[in-house]
Protein backbone atom coordinates (compact mmCIF):
# COMPACT_ATOMS: atom_id res chain seq x y z
CA UNK A 1 0.00 0.00 0.00
CA UNK A 2 0.92 3.69 -1.18
CA UNK A 3 -0.26 6.44 1.09
CA UNK A 4 0.78 10.08 0.12
CA UNK A 5 1.11 12.56 3.26
CA UNK A 6 0.06 15.35 1.78
CA UNK A 7 2.18 18.88 2.51
CA UNK A 8 -1.69 20.59 3.33
CA UNK A 9 -2.88 17.95 5.88
CA UNK A 10 -0.02 17.95 8.06
CA UNK A 11 -0.44 19.52 11.61
CA UNK A 12 0.64 22.84 12.01
CA UNK A 13 1.82 25.06 15.62
CA UNK A 14 2.10 28.75 15.48
CA UNK A 15 3.50 30.30 18.07
CA UNK A 16 4.60 33.61 16.52
CA UNK A 17 8.29 33.12 17.07
CA UNK A 18 7.59 29.09 15.95
CA UNK A 19 6.27 28.16 12.69
CA UNK A 20 6.30 24.40 12.62
CA UNK A 21 4.62 21.84 10.07
CA UNK A 22 3.98 18.42 11.29
CA UNK A 23 3.84 15.00 8.88
CA UNK A 24 2.94 12.92 12.10
CA UNK A 25 1.76 13.49 15.41
CA UNK A 26 3.35 15.86 17.37
CA UNK A 27 2.22 18.37 20.45
CA UNK A 28 -0.94 19.29 19.69
CA UNK A 29 -1.67 17.91 16.36
CA UNK A 30 -2.86 14.72 17.30
CA UNK A 31 -4.33 11.92 14.40
CA UNK A 32 -4.38 8.44 15.56
CA UNK A 33 -3.82 7.68 11.34
CA UNK A 34 -0.59 9.55 11.80
CA UNK A 35 1.76 8.34 14.73
CA UNK A 36 4.40 7.19 12.80
CA UNK A 37 5.45 4.68 10.31
CA UNK A 38 8.24 2.18 11.22
CA UNK A 39 11.36 3.86 13.01
CA UNK A 40 9.96 7.23 12.14
CA UNK A 41 8.17 8.76 14.45
CA UNK A 42 8.32 12.89 14.07
CA UNK A 43 9.25 14.93 10.57
CA UNK A 44 8.63 18.49 11.61
CA UNK A 45 9.89 21.89 9.38
CA UNK A 46 10.60 24.20 11.61
CA UNK A 47 10.81 28.22 11.25
CA UNK A 48 12.12 30.13 14.33
CA UNK A 49 11.90 33.52 14.44
CA UNK A 50 15.23 35.94 14.96
CA UNK A 51 16.85 36.05 18.46
CA UNK A 52 14.31 32.96 19.63
CA UNK A 53 14.33 28.61 19.78
CA UNK A 54 13.84 25.99 22.14
CA UNK A 55 15.32 26.58 25.76
CA UNK A 56 16.43 24.04 27.42
CA UNK A 57 14.19 20.72 27.67
CA UNK A 58 14.80 16.95 28.13
CA UNK A 59 14.50 14.20 25.74
CA UNK A 60 15.46 10.26 26.04
CA UNK A 61 15.70 7.12 24.26
CA UNK A 62 15.48 8.92 20.60
CA UNK A 63 17.83 9.48 17.94
CA UNK A 64 17.29 13.10 17.12
CA UNK A 65 18.22 14.56 13.93
CA UNK A 66 17.94 18.15 12.39
CA UNK A 67 18.94 19.51 9.02
CA UNK A 68 19.15 23.40 8.53
CA UNK A 69 17.93 24.26 5.37
CA UNK A 70 18.62 27.89 5.79
CA UNK A 71 19.72 30.30 8.65
CA UNK A 72 21.62 29.02 11.79
CA UNK A 73 20.99 27.15 14.72
CA UNK A 74 23.12 27.20 18.10
CA UNK A 75 23.07 23.57 19.92
CA UNK A 76 23.46 22.78 23.71
CA UNK A 77 23.33 20.13 25.90
CA UNK A 78 24.49 19.18 29.09
CA UNK A 79 26.59 16.51 27.51
CA UNK A 80 28.89 19.65 27.30
CA UNK A 81 28.37 20.06 23.38
CA UNK A 82 28.08 23.77 22.35
CA UNK A 83 27.59 23.85 18.23
CA UNK A 84 26.25 25.73 15.35
CA UNK A 85 24.72 23.91 12.72
CA UNK A 86 24.63 25.64 9.26
CA UNK A 87 22.49 24.98 5.95
CA UNK A 88 23.97 22.20 4.36
CA UNK A 89 24.81 20.51 7.51
CA UNK A 90 23.09 17.75 10.13
CA UNK A 91 23.21 17.29 13.84
CA UNK A 92 22.68 13.91 15.29
CA UNK A 93 21.76 13.79 18.94
CA UNK A 94 21.28 9.91 20.86
CA UNK A 95 19.42 11.03 24.16
CA UNK A 96 19.37 7.49 24.91
CA UNK A 97 19.35 7.33 29.13
CA UNK A 98 18.48 11.17 29.23
CA UNK A 99 19.82 13.96 27.90
CA UNK A 100 18.57 18.25 28.47
CA UNK A 101 19.61 20.57 25.38
CA UNK A 102 18.72 23.56 23.66
CA UNK A 103 18.37 24.66 19.78
CA UNK A 104 17.94 28.21 19.42
CA UNK A 105 17.93 30.66 16.17
CA UNK A 106 22.06 31.71 16.55
CA UNK A 107 20.94 35.01 14.38
CA UNK A 108 19.40 38.12 15.59
CA UNK A 109 17.81 39.01 12.24
CA UNK A 110 17.32 36.21 10.41
CA UNK A 111 14.89 33.34 10.51
CA UNK A 112 16.10 29.65 10.81
CA UNK A 113 14.42 27.06 8.39
CA UNK A 114 15.10 23.22 9.14
CA UNK A 115 13.74 19.89 9.49
CA UNK A 116 13.49 17.68 12.99
CA UNK A 117 13.44 14.07 12.83
CA UNK A 118 12.91 11.64 15.10
CA UNK A 119 14.10 7.66 15.22
CA UNK A 120 13.04 5.23 17.90
CA UNK A 121 16.41 3.38 18.47
CA UNK A 122 16.52 -0.43 18.68
CA UNK A 123 17.82 -0.57 22.18
CA UNK A 124 16.96 1.87 25.20
CA UNK A 125 18.87 3.73 28.14
CA UNK A 126 21.84 3.83 26.03
CA UNK A 127 24.72 6.21 26.56
CA UNK A 128 23.79 10.03 24.84
CA UNK A 129 25.90 10.54 22.31
CA UNK A 130 26.40 13.75 19.95
CA UNK A 131 27.10 14.07 16.30
CA UNK A 132 27.38 16.62 13.54
CA UNK A 133 28.53 16.11 9.68
CA UNK A 134 28.12 17.70 6.26
CA UNK A 135 25.23 16.71 3.97
CA UNK A 136 26.13 15.18 0.48
CA UNK A 137 27.23 17.89 -1.83
CA UNK A 138 24.28 19.47 -3.60
CA UNK A 139 26.57 20.09 -6.98
CA UNK A 140 26.62 16.66 -7.29
CA UNK A 141 22.61 16.94 -8.80
CA UNK A 142 23.22 13.24 -10.11
CA UNK A 143 19.94 12.22 -9.00
CA UNK A 144 21.14 9.34 -7.19
CA UNK A 145 20.54 8.65 -3.35
CA UNK A 146 23.33 9.34 -1.18
CA UNK A 147 23.59 7.59 2.83
CA UNK A 148 23.44 10.31 5.38
CA UNK A 149 22.76 8.28 8.11
CA UNK A 150 22.54 4.84 9.10
CA UNK A 151 22.38 1.97 11.99
CA UNK A 152 24.56 -1.14 12.29
CA UNK A 153 27.71 -1.95 10.77
CA UNK A 154 27.02 0.31 7.37
CA UNK A 155 28.88 3.13 6.57
CA UNK A 156 27.75 6.78 6.75
CA UNK A 157 28.48 10.21 8.08
CA UNK A 158 25.83 9.96 11.08
CA UNK A 159 25.36 6.89 13.27
CA UNK A 160 21.62 5.96 14.16
CA UNK A 161 20.82 3.53 16.91
CA UNK A 162 18.65 1.77 14.66
CA UNK A 163 18.20 -0.10 11.79
CA UNK A 164 17.27 2.22 9.70
CA UNK A 165 19.07 4.12 6.79
CA UNK A 166 18.81 7.52 5.72
CA UNK A 167 19.85 8.74 2.36
CA UNK A 168 19.47 12.42 0.51
CA UNK A 169 19.20 12.89 -2.98
CA UNK A 170 19.65 16.21 -5.15
CA UNK A 171 18.24 16.39 -8.47
CA UNK A 172 18.39 18.11 -11.33
CA UNK A 173 15.04 19.21 -13.31
CA UNK A 174 14.05 15.79 -15.53
CA UNK A 175 15.43 13.21 -13.22
CA UNK A 176 14.14 9.81 -13.06
CA UNK A 177 14.64 8.84 -9.52
CA UNK A 178 14.36 5.07 -8.91
CA UNK A 179 12.46 4.59 -5.30
CA UNK A 180 14.44 1.49 -3.88
CA UNK A 181 12.34 -0.93 -1.82
CA UNK A 182 11.96 -4.41 -0.25
CA UNK A 183 9.42 -6.77 1.04
CA UNK A 184 11.36 -6.59 4.02
CA UNK A 185 11.71 -3.40 4.44
CA UNK A 186 9.49 -0.41 5.26
CA UNK A 187 10.23 2.70 3.09
CA UNK A 188 9.30 6.63 3.36
CA UNK A 189 10.17 9.42 1.08
CA UNK A 190 10.36 12.88 2.06
CA UNK A 191 10.05 16.05 -0.15
CA UNK A 192 12.59 18.68 1.10
CA UNK A 193 12.00 21.10 -1.66
CA UNK A 194 11.43 21.21 -5.71
CA UNK A 195 8.32 19.97 -7.84
CA UNK A 196 7.49 16.13 -9.00
CA UNK A 197 5.23 13.79 -10.01
CA UNK A 198 4.84 9.88 -9.28
CA UNK A 199 2.24 7.39 -11.08
CA UNK A 200 0.06 10.55 -11.57
CA UNK A 201 0.47 12.33 -8.22
CA UNK A 202 2.10 15.75 -8.01
CA UNK A 203 4.73 16.16 -5.09
CA UNK A 204 5.96 19.32 -3.49
CA UNK A 205 7.70 20.88 -0.92
CA UNK A 206 6.41 18.97 2.41
CA UNK A 207 5.08 16.02 0.97
CA UNK A 208 5.69 12.55 2.05
CA UNK A 209 5.13 8.73 0.42
CA UNK A 210 4.44 5.85 2.51
CA UNK A 211 5.25 2.82 1.48
CA UNK A 212 4.55 -0.61 3.05
CA UNK A 213 4.44 -2.96 0.43
CA UNK A 214 5.44 -3.35 -3.16
CA UNK A 215 7.11 -0.80 -5.35
CA UNK A 216 6.40 2.65 -7.10
CA UNK A 217 7.19 4.18 -10.36
CA UNK A 218 10.22 6.76 -10.72
CA UNK A 219 9.75 9.98 -9.02
CA UNK A 220 9.79 11.81 -12.39
CA UNK A 221 10.99 15.73 -11.62
CA UNK A 222 9.58 19.07 -12.83
CA UNK A 223 11.86 20.91 -11.17
CA UNK A 224 15.39 21.01 -8.99
CA UNK A 225 15.19 19.51 -6.07
CA UNK A 226 15.92 17.48 -2.45
CA UNK A 227 14.63 14.51 -0.78
CA UNK A 228 14.86 11.91 1.95
CA UNK A 229 14.64 8.74 2.33
CA UNK A 230 14.66 6.70 4.83
CA UNK A 231 14.53 2.87 4.94
CA UNK A 232 13.45 0.72 7.89
CA UNK A 233 12.98 -2.63 9.42
CA UNK A 234 9.43 -3.65 9.58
Amino acid sequence: MTLIHENMSRGRTNTGWLDSFHTFSFGGFQDPTRMGFGALRVINEDRIAPGSGFSEHGHADMDILTIVLSGQLEHRDTLGNVATIAPGEAQLMYAGSGVRHSEMNASADAPAHFLQIWLIPDVRNGLPTYQQAPLPVEDDMTGGWQVLAAGGDAKAPLRLNSDTRLFLANVAEGTRLPVPSSPERLTFVHIIEGLAMVDGERLSSGDGIQLGTGSIPDIEWVTDGRALLFDMHR
